[in-house]
C-alpha cells in the first residue's frame, strides 16, 4: 500500500536565504572556472615587481645575429625562463653603443631584471647604471668579470678568461707546441684580449696575436691562409670561436701548413672536428649553462633574494678542455644545441 507524502512546505526565511547564498556561491565559482587561464590554479610571482603577473626578463647580449655561440646562450636562458615561468625578451648587438642603447631601450620598458655581457665595459657602464637608478637588478655573464662588481652588476656567471688563456698556453707547453698564433676576431673585446694574454704569459714558445674581422669569415679565413704561408714556424693555431677553428682548419690545408688548431668555446660542428683530429682541443665555457644561471639567478632574487656568489664571486662556468679522449661525453648534449 503506497502511503501519501506528507504535503511540501514552503522554506522559511532563513532557509531561503542560505539557499540564495549557495546558489550565488556556486555561480561564482563557476565563473571563476569558465574564466580561467591555462595557469589557473598556480601560483603567480607577485614579488616581481609587475602588478601580481610573471617576471619580465631581458637578456641583452654584444651577439652577432645568426651567430652559433650565442644561440647556446639563449638555449640555456629559454630553458631557465621556461622552468621560471619567465617572460624572457633578448637582444644583441656586437656594436657596443646599440648594444648600450638596448639596455636603455630595457629600462623603458620598466622590466624586472636584465641580464647582459660586458664585452666593452666602459661603453655598457652608462647604460646598466640607468637601469641601477631605475631599481632594475642587473647581472652579468660570458664578459666583463674584471668590470661587474665595479659596474655594480648584481652577479656575474662565467669564465675567468685570464686563467683561461694560461690554461692553454699550459696544454700548448705539454703538446710540444713551439709557436701559437692567437687569433682575436674582435678587437677590444676583453673576454678575447684576457685569453690571448693569458696564453702568452703561461706558454713558454713565442705567441703572436693575429687581428680578423670576426663578421666576414671568408675574409678572416684569407688572412690567415696569408700569415700561415708567410711563416711557416707557425704550428698552433689558437682561435676564440668554434666557428673560427673550423675556418683555420681549411686556412691551414690552403696554406700548406703544418700547423695544429685548438680553440676556445664549441658546437656540435666542432665535436666533429675534435672526433676526427682536426682540432686538438675545445675549452668549453658553457655557454649554455651562462644563459640558463643568468635568468635563473635573476628569478631567484627577484623571488627569494637569492645573491649568487654573495655579490662578491663570480659563478665560473669554465673553463674545461673538451679532446678526442673525452668528446664523447659531450657529444651527445652537443648535438641536441645545450652544448
Amino acid at each position: 500500500m503506497n502511503t501519501p507524502a506528507p504535503p511540501r512546505r514552503s522554506p522559511g526565511p532563513v532557509r531561503r536565504a542560505t539557499l540564495a547564498a549557495l546558489a550565488a556561491g556556486a555561480a561564482a565559482l563557476l565563473l571563476a572556472a569558465c574564466s580561467a587561464g591555462p595557469d589557473a590554479g598556480v601560483e603567480t610571482d607577485t614579488a616581481a615587481g609587475t602588478g601580481g603577473g610573471r617576471t619580465r626578463i631581458a637578456l641583452i647580449t654584444h651577439g652577432a645575429k645568426d651567430d652559433a655561440f650565442w644561440e647556446l646562450v639563449r638555449a640555456g636562458a629559454d630553458a631557465a625562463a621556461a622552468k621560471d615561468r619567465v617572460d624572457l625578451t633578448y637582444a644583441g648587438d656586437p656594436d657596443p653603443a646599440a648594444q648600450a642603447d638596448l639596455v636603455r631601450d630595457a629600462v623603458r620598458d620598466r622590466v624586472d631584471g636584465i641580464a647582459v655581457t660586458l664585452a666593452k665595459p666602459e661603453a655598457m657602464r652608462a647604460a646598466v647604471a640607468e637601469a641601477r637608478s631605475a631599481k632594475i637588478p642587473v647581472v652579468g655573464l660570458n664578459s666583463g668579470i674584471d668590470a661587474w662588481r665595479a659596474d655594480g652588476l648584481l652577479e656575474y656567471y662565467g669564465q675567468d678568461e685570464s686563467v683561461a688563456g694560461r690554461s692553454v698556453g699550459d696544454k700548448l707547453d705539454d703538446l710540444k707546441a713551439e709557436h701559437a698564433l692567437c687569433v682575436i676576431h674582435e678587437q677590444g673585446n676583453v673576454a678575447l684580449e684576457a685569453r690571448c694574454a693569458g696564453v702568452k704569459k703561461a706558454f713558454e714558445g713565442r705567441t703572436d696575436i693575429l687581428y680578423v674581422d670576426g663578421t666576414d669569415l671568408t675574409a678572416m679565413t684569407a688572412v690567415l691562409t696569408s700569415r700561415l704561408r708567410q711563416d711557416p714556424t707557425i704550428d698552433e693555431v689558437v682561435t676564440n670561436g668554434a666557428q673560427f677553428a673550423l675556418a683555420s682548419v681549411k686556412a691551414a690545408k690552403a696554406a700548406g701548413s703544418h700547423a695544429q688548431v685548438s680553440t676556445f668555446d664549441l658546437n656540435k660542428s666542432l665535436v666533429k672536428a675534435v672526433e676526427r683530429g682536426e682540432v686538438r682541443f675545445a675549452v668549453d665555457q658553457q655557454p649554455y649553462l651562462q644563459g640558463y644561471l643568468a635568468v635563473d639567478g635573476l628569478w631567484l632574487y627577484r623571488t627569494n633574494g637569492n645573491i649568487s656568489g654573495g655579490g662578491t664571486a663570480p659563478v665560473l662556468t669554465g673553463p674545461a678542455f673538451v679532446t678526442k679522449q673525452n668528446i664523447a661525453s659531450v657529444a651527445k648534449y652537443a648535438a641536441d644545441g645545450t652544448r
